[in-house]
């Protein structure tokens, strides 16, 4: 296996930097990330950044972990190890004669891509926030009025989770929240015949669902709660989209319950395939370092609606 260190560089506004590969590499014309081959003894984050100096003349300052995944071409079998950008220095330029171009990851206008990044991209539609109802303490109106407000200022991914409404009040509320949703991604907790009713961008299932399940319910997005790393090989197993893994800290919701730390959440998602939010007693003020231990970003109740 060929192990491969990738880089998602990202702009302030959100694009993303792809290279075409040139004639004489495998798959020339095809676009990819920037990136290369992890030299025997070296890390992969001093590898990205070599690669990254000599490839597009940048120095990373600003990176983290993301997500592994290994993919199989007729040439070889690669793991490509990606982290993201998020700051560097110097301009980047094609220095191996590559093309280079910044793409909306929402809309991608280069092709022909590396049949590798496709999911990449995919994943990288999920924002950094995943914002949890929670009607049931402060009251459908106004959870209804915070949550006009926080769509405003840029939630884009909000879960349905309200386990002491009745099925129809919910189905009202969901309905609700799809209206005032509009571009938003909107899953529904654990009811997947809810779910399909109101047509809801995807599921979002307990553990134990994700537990007793065979194969990936049919949604744009299908993703899951997860405690340890057996229940987050399940939901890779099944090929979910994401997974929220929680608790990272003690929260107020679920006393006397330690938090598994974030040393012990970093290595379970250490080389995971799929983007995993971290959950438990976080703020908004705790993004970047969710995401220094490879957490795709955090998934807030509370906090979502402050």
């Amino acid at each position: 296996m060929v192990e491969v260190a990738a880089g998602i560089i990202l702009s302030e506004n959100g694009d993303i930097l792809l290279g075409k590969r040139p004639e004489g590499k495998p798959y020339p014309g095809y676009w990819e990330f920037p990136g290369g081959k992890i030299e025997a003894g070296e890390s992969a984050v001093d590898a990205l950044k070599r690669e990254l100096k000599e490839e597009i003349g940048i120095n990373p300052r600003h990176l983290h972990p993301w997500i592994s995944r290994v993919f199989h071409y007729s040439h070889a079998t690669v793991k490509l190890n990606f982290f993201k950008v998020t700051g560097w220095d110097g301009e980047p330029e094609g220095l191996e004669n590559q093309e280079l171009s910044w793409q909306n990851p929402n809309e991608v206008k280069v092709s022909p891509l590396l049949p590798a990044n496709e999911p990449i991209l995919r994943s990288l539609r999920l924002p950094p926030v995943y914002a949890v109802t929670n009607a049931a303490k402060l009251g459908v109106e106004l959870q209804l009025d915070k949550m006009r407000t926080a769509l405003g200022k840029g939630v884009e991914f909000i879960q349905v989770r309200e386990k002491e409404m009745d099925r129809d009040a919910l189905k009202r509320f969901a309905l609700e929240v799809m209206a005032l949703a509009r571009d938003a991604k909107v899953t529904i907790n654990s009811d997947v015949e809810l779910a399909h009713q109101i047509k809801a961008h995807g599921i979002h299932l307990s553990s134990n669902q994700l537990m007793h399940l065979s194969v990936k319910p049919d949604f744009d997005w299908c993703g899951a709660s997860v405690h340890n790393a057996r229940e987050l090989d399940k939901a890779v197993s099944l090929g979910l989209d994401f997974a929220v893994m929680g608790h990272v800290l003690a929260t107020p919701s679920h006393p006397g319950i330690e938090g598994m730390g974030w040393e012990r959440f970093g290595e379970m998602v250490k080389n995971c395939p799929i983007p995993v939010y971290a959950l438990g007693g976080l703020s908004r003020e705790d993004i970047a370092l969710a995401q220094q231990h490879g957490a795709h970003g955090i998934a807030l109740l509370s906090a979502a609606w402050k």
